[in-house]
């Protein structure tokens, strides 16, 4: 057991093996276990007196778990795929398999557990400084970045130790976060401008005054679907972010979003949040507003690198005003 590992179980972690044959160490969190190959994911369950289990793409599950960590599980759901995810209570999270999977849940296969935030996040963290090899960004592009297959061979602690950047007012305030002009111009942005605005504040009012190019500052973006918030007024959250290939998860809303395609385009494949039926396709192209209930799962597919702005509201009580039904899951009714 190597200093990280060593760290990861002080923080609760169980670790229960590793294949001598892969590389790779097996992990355990309650119920459910985690194991991977050269190819797949693999978590298992018990149900109904029996184990269950699920396979997926090893490099899909990477993806998502990343997401999820970055993200500290999100506003609701963070549905890996049809059977495996998280759903966020603020404070606590469920693990579940097939919980919303409309056919594991008719026939009872389904489990789900609760645990406390820290624990479950040190887990997610734990395998993914196990599990990522060198050379593989599960928060790239796939054209940006190397394998995840294959058996055990390093590690890349700078890539999974990325986070979602949350700044307090607006990046490049004093005392904020930085504006990027560090990272170079991704391949899909090379014709963005990358001036900036000139800012003239009357005496008296440096550095309460401010503003950035946000196409530039996306332009220089390294990660994609990792939404950033780039703006704070009150509890309305601008949170930009560029978009290529496959959203690795779906997302299952707990409060309508917004948004706003800045440049491109984006498919969205829309789905019942509690039993993943199929409800619509929606196509966003550069300019186009839409909002996504509180009621539905989406997952998008950007076949270029694009340009997305998600405005989030992020008051304390909209989860539980939307599941009480006290709001409707929609912003508008026609």
């Amino acid at each position: 057991m190597n200093a990280i590992q060593k760290k990861f179980v002080e923080d609760g972690v169980i670790i229960t093996g590793r294949n001598e044959i892969t590389g790779y160490s097996a992990f355990q969190l309650g119920g459910f276990t985690f194991s991977r190959d050269e190819y797949f994911a693999k978590v298992t369950w018990e149900a109904k007196g029996q184990e269950h289990s699920h396979l997926m793409s090893v490099d899909a599950f990477l993806r998502a778990l990343m997401r999820d960590v970055a993200w500290g599980f999100f506003y609701g759901w963070v549905n890996f795929d049809d059977v495996i995810g998280t759903q966020n209570h603020y404070g606590n999270v469920d693990l579940y398999a097939g919980t919303f999977n409309g056919v594991l849940k008719e026939a009872g296969v389904d489990y789900v557990e609760n645990f406390e935030t820290p624990l479950i996040m040190a887990t997610f963290k734990a395998i993914l400084h196990d599990w990522v090899n060198e050379g593989f960004d599960p928060f790239a592009a796939p054209e940006e970045t190397g394998s995840a297959f294959g058996r055990k061979f390093g590690s890349n602690p700078e890539a999974i130790d990325r986070y979602r950047i949350a700044t307090k007012r607006m990046p490049g305030l004093p005392d904020d976060s930085p504006l990027r002009d560090d990272l170079p111009v991704n391949r899909h942005f090379e014709d963005v401008p990358q001036d900036e605005p000139l800012i003239y504040c009357e005496p008296g009012f440096e550095g309460q005054l401010s503003g950035f190019n946000l196409f530039k500052y996306l332009s220089r973006s390294d990660v994609t679907w990792n939404p950033s918030v780039t703006s704070v007024c009150k509890q309305s959250l601008f949170c930009p972010t560029t978009e290529e290939y496959i959203l690795p998860i779906f997302h299952g809303n707990d409060r309508v979003e917004w948004f706003l395609q800045l440049s491109d385009e984006i498919t969205w494949d829309i789905a019942d949040k509690d039993d993943g039926r199929p409800v619509a396709r929606v196509i966003n192209k550069a300019g186009d507003i839409c909002a996504m209930p509180a009621n539905i799962r989406h997952q998008g597919y950007s076949t270029k690198r694009s340009m997305l702005l998600v405005w989030e509201n992020a008051t304390p009580n909209l989860p539980e005003r939307y599941a009480s039904g006290e709001l409707s899951p929609y912003p508008v009714k026609f």
